[in-house]
């Protein structure tokens, strides 16, 4: 795969890493309530439904990540499966949740997709 591929997979599973984050412990907290404009009844609320989507989110950097280190064939399978969930969750997440998604997910992944087939 080419760097730019590369770089661009680590980015998404960084976004990733950090939307793990986000959904698991910050859910409640000023910052997290912050990034999804959450009121601090509905983050309590929802605080179990969130930490479950951070899992997933901590999944698909994981799968990310070890497709680049396994490099070649194999790597490549691994991050278009991946990156195929990745932009299937930010399809579904752009159209049920907020269109903001589409740009933050599902277009990164788009990307790094087109990226690894051009090299």
């Amino acid at each position: 795969m080419s760097i730019a591929a590369n770089v661009v997979i680590a980015v998404i599973a960084l976004l990733h890493l950090w939307f793990l984050i986000l959904e698991m412990f910050l859910w409640t907290k000023p910052s997290g309530r912050r990034a999804f404009g959450l009121t601090a009844e509905f983050a309590e609320q929802s605080k179990a439904l969130a930490a479950n989507q951070g899992l997933y989110n901590g999944f698909l950097a994981a799968g990310l990540v070890w497709g680049l280190c396994l490099g070649g064939a194999a790597g490549f399978s691994v991050n278009v499966f991946f990156l195929g969930c990745v932009l299937v969750a930010g399809i579904f997440g752009g159209l049920t949740a907020s269109r903001k998604i589409l740009w933050i997910q599902a277009l990164p992944a788009l990307i790094a997709l087109v990226l690894i087939h051009l090299a």
